[in-house]
This record gives structure tokens, sequence and C-alpha cells, in this order.
């Protein structure tokens, strides 16, 4: 018999049949619910391609079994905007700040982003977000505007100007 678990996946409640009890989180998204926006980077949860979610938190779902996670919110990139397709300010700032190159890091890097920030780790020093974002990894070295884009999206979210935070992440 296989088990079924319970996920609020970016907003909507689903009943998940589970016919490997193996297989990750990264796995069941990608390959089961086609939420494809989570990338698979090296699948050892070092690269931080696959940065989502789990209860607000931030976690590498290619390290997460799924069955771990049965009555979990999960919230992917896919879920991120707004209903009305109003991006959320990270994704708003990362086009802006030119947070990306290839783009194969980037639902990573502002899943990761939109977490430290609601953990109220980044403030407005760029060696913090820095730091908090180290588990992520950008092959094209697009470091620079991904700060920026934090620290942009952090002053949207406070409300206050970000044009000094901004030419100090440079």
């Amino acid at each position: 018999m296989n088990p079924t678990i319970h996920l609020t996946i970016n907003g909507e409640r689903r009943a998940i049949a589970i016919d490997d009890p193996r297989v990750t989180l990264l796995d069941l998204l990608r390959e089961r619910l086609d939420l494809t926006g989570t990338k698979k980077g090296c699948d050892r949860g070092q690269c931080g391609a696959c940065t989502v979610l789990a209860d607000g938190r931030r976690i590498n779902s290619c390290l997460a079994l799924a069955l771990s996670f049965d009555g979990a919110a999960i919230t992917t990139i896919e879920g991120l905007a707004g209903p009305d397709g109003t991006l959320h300010p990270v994704q708003a700032a990362f086009i802006e700040h030119d947070g990306f190159q290839c783009g194969y890091c980037t639902p990573g890097q502002i899943m990761s982003a939109v977490g430290l920030l609601s953990e109220g780790q980044a403030g407005d020093d760029p060696e913090r977000v820095r730091e908090g974002m180290s588990g992520n990894l950008c092959r094209c070295a697009a470091y620079a505007g991904i700060t920026q884009a934090v620290l942009d999206a952090q002053a949207r979210i406070a409300g206050t100007s970000a044009d000094t935070l901004t030419e100090t992440a440079a």
C-alpha cells in the first residue's frame, strides 16, 4: 500500500500518493507535479538551485524526503507571484538589478532571498546578505546583482528607499 501525504503547495492543498518512500521533495515537485521551476543542480545540497520554502523556512529540496513534509506548506518559485501576476518584491528586484545571467540558479536564489528576508537576517549590510546567500551558487557570477537585488527588496519590503543600499552593494 502506498502512503499518501498531504501538502499545501503554493496555497493549494494536495493529497499525493507516494509510490517510493525514498522520493525527494525535489523529484516529487518536478516529476510528479510538473513544478519545474525548482532546479536540480548538484543533487547533493551544495548548490542551492533546489531551494524552496517549507513552512516558511529555506530548504534544499534535493535532500528532503517528501514523506518528511507531510502536512507542510511548500512554496516554490511558481507560487511566489501574486494571484494577479504581480511579482514578489524579490522577483522584481532581481530583474531590475540583473541578478541573473543564464537563469538556471535564479529560482533557488530568489527563494533563498525570500527566506533570508523573512528570517530578518539581511539587514542593510551587503556582507550579511552575501553570507546569508552563501548556500546558493551562481556559475555565471552574478553575485553583485544578486546582492543589490536582495538589499533593494529588503528596502522595498521595509518601505524605505534603497538608493544608498544598492550603491554600497557593488
